[in-house]
């Protein structure tokens, strides 16, 4: 494989992190109630079993067994804009480097039980995702050896215990199994006569394994402030690999991929019986995400390609509100999301900015739906990408997401 086959090959496969959402390729999507309150207060609030999600220390304030069932939708509308001045020793057509809707909607589902042991211990079981996403440009795409398709799918499987250790200090431990799948197709655009000629195929899955931690403290009955903890979990994709050498052989290759570690800050307070809001300063670990590296016996020197990474550490922040009217708790809240990388092709990184919505209905004492819906912004950037063959490509990227979310919850 070509030095130049390799580097486009790196940068196309960065399309796992590209726009969502959330920064990055985290998926936030885990319940309704906390979609309405733009995910404030999470570690904190547990007002239904989706705080498996965040804490499983507030299992303890549980006096039922809970299963909470939820299911959330994402329209993505994310453009990419060719720049007329900015593609260097080539005359194209700068509309074949446009391309709309570029990332996937897609359905986010999740289930939390949640079974209370004695007085001082729960148990809980979650199944969520928190990373993902799904993009695709046409086969025909001018810079198609950064474009192309890709989908990254990740289910985490979290069973996880609770201990409350004082009257107003709860402790939890969970483990992560946590399966991931990805397939990567590019083609060679503008490189060749035929702009859809396939470049590389990858296909892959991987298991791995992780964990987290989280302390719930109740100072009264009306406030309390939530930790958590999630760990690094290291998807190392064993799959096919088309491109290595010349023609559709495929070779068994190898890649790695780290799942950012999170922590979360969160609090909760009623200030007075039918009013309460919510806050939380979450952060992600991306500056771990060093390079990506694929190796295979079949590739020069054992090695299929290789990019280092530049991105740093974010944060998110959110703020939330909830007004309690007889049996309807309704929400609001607002989120900064502060962008994870720098922007390219394959990763048009930007900060995003949350506006919520959302309502619970108390239908009996055991039965309650949830929903919640969001707009992001995401702020407009300018930026270009080069090969080694010395092309430089100008682009715009703009977008934004709607996400409406519904949720039931049933207590035995």
């Amino acid at each position: 494989m070509s030095k130049f086959q390799k580097t486009t090959l790196a940068t196309a496969l960065l399309l796992v992190t590209a726009q969502s959402s959330a920064a990055g390729f985290q998926v936030s999507e885990h319940s309704a109630s906390g979609l309405g309150r733009a995910f404030a207060g999470e570690a904190a609030v547990a007002d239904n079993a989706s705080v498996l999600a965040r804490n499983p220390a507030a299992m303890s304030r549980f006096k039922q067994a809970e299963l909470s069932f939820a299911g959330s939708y994402v329209e993505p509308n994310v453009d990419i804009t060719g720049v007329s001045d900015s593609v260097i020793g080539r005359n194209p057509d700068v509309s074949n480097l446009d391309a709309d809707d570029v990332v996937h909607s897609a359905f986010v589902p999740a289930t939390y039980f949640i079974q209370p042991i004695n007085e001082k211990f729960a148990i809980g079981l979650g199944i969520f995702s928190t990373y993902g996403v799904t993009t695709e440009f046409d086969d025909d795409y001018a810079a198609g050896a950064a474009g192309g398709k890709t989908d990254l799918l990740t289910l985490n499987i979290n069973p996880s215990i609770s201990y409350k250790a004082t009257d107003k200090l709860s402790l939890g431990l969970g483990i992560s199994a946590v399966y991931g799948t990805a397939t990567l197709e590019r083609n060679y655009g503008d490189l060749d006569a035929d702009l859809s000629k396939s470049l590389f195929l990858l296909e892959g899955d991987a298991w791995a394994l992780g964990w987290n931690v989280g302390a719930l403290y109740e100072i009264n009955k009306n406030n309390r402030i939530g930790l958590a903890y999630r760990s690094q979990v290291d998807l190392g994709f064993e799959g096919e690999f088309t491109g290595a050498t010349s023609g559709d052989t495929k070779v068994n290759a190898s890649l790695d991929l780290p799942l950012p570690a999170t922590a979360e800050f969160s609090g909760y307070h009623a200030l007075t019986e039918s009013f309460a809001i919510t806050y939380s300063a979450l952060w992600t670990q991306w500056s771990k995400f060093e390079e990506l590296r694929a190796t295979s016996t079949s590739c020069l020197a054992g090695e299929c390609f290789l990019k280092e990474e530049s991105f740093d550490d974010n944060m998110r922040y959110a703020v939330g509100a909830e007004y309690t009217i007889d049996k309807v708790v309704l929400r609001a809240g607002f989120a900064l999301d502060e962008s994870a990388g720098e922007t390219t092709l394959s990763i048009p990184e930007s900060d995003r900015f949350w506006y919520t919505a959302g309502a619970t209905y108390n239908a009996s004492n055991n039965l309650s739906i949830d929903f919640g819906i969001a707009y992001i912004y995401v702020e407009e950037v300018d930026f270009t990408e080069s090969t080694t063959s010395g092309v430089e490509y100008g682009f715009t990227s703009s977008g934004d997401a709607i996400i409406a979310s519904a949720q039931a919850n049933y207590r035995f």
